[in-house]
Formats: C-alpha cells, structure tokens, sequence
C-alpha cells in the first residue's frame, strides 16, 4: 500500500506543476492540462496496483532446492622433500 500511495503523491505533484504551468499555453481551453493530468493519475494508480498484485515475478513460488557440492575424492597436497641439495617443495595427489 505504501507504494501505491507513494506512486499517488509523485503523480499527484507532477500534475500539479503541470497544473500550474499551462496557463500560458492555454490556447484550446483547460481541458488539455486536465485530461494529461487525470491520464498520468489514472496510470499511476493502475501501474500501483499491476506492481503491488501478490504473483511473483518468476517461477510462480518455484524455488529449487539446495545444491550439494561433493568434495572430490583426491586432493593435491604440498610435501616438502629432500634433493640431495636442499629442502623442496612439490604437489602431490592425494586420495581418501
């Protein structure tokens, strides 16, 4: 609801500045200014009520369901090792 009052207030001070603005154009009489300000209200308040329905945007309350990642069987580990020169280190699989 809040945003369909919100919506209605928006619209409502843009028309209003359009309201206030017009007389100086108004060459065919008011009615021009009254019709695009009852026509922006009248989308303001449909486009409230289209945004505010209780469908969901997707899916139609569809939600997969959690996904479970294994951990894979073998897994590469560093070792250290001895040369014959010096202490190095090197990758090795290991499995469980």
């Amino acid at each position: 609801m809040k945003k369909v009052l919100s919506a209605f207030l928006a619209v409502a001070t843009i028309a209003g500045s359009l309201a206030t603005a017009m007389p100086a154009a108004k060459a065919d009489g008011g009615r021009v200014a009254a019709g695009v300000g009852l026509g922006l209200l009248g989308g303001a308040i449909i486009g409230g009520a289209i945004a505010n329905s209780s469908r969901p945007a997707y899916g139609y309350g569809y939600a997969p369901g959690p996904v479970y990642i294994e951990e894979p069987a073998c897994r590469l580990v560093r070792e250290r090792f001895w040369d014959g020169y010096g202490w190095r280190v090197r990758r090795v699989q290991v499995c469980d």
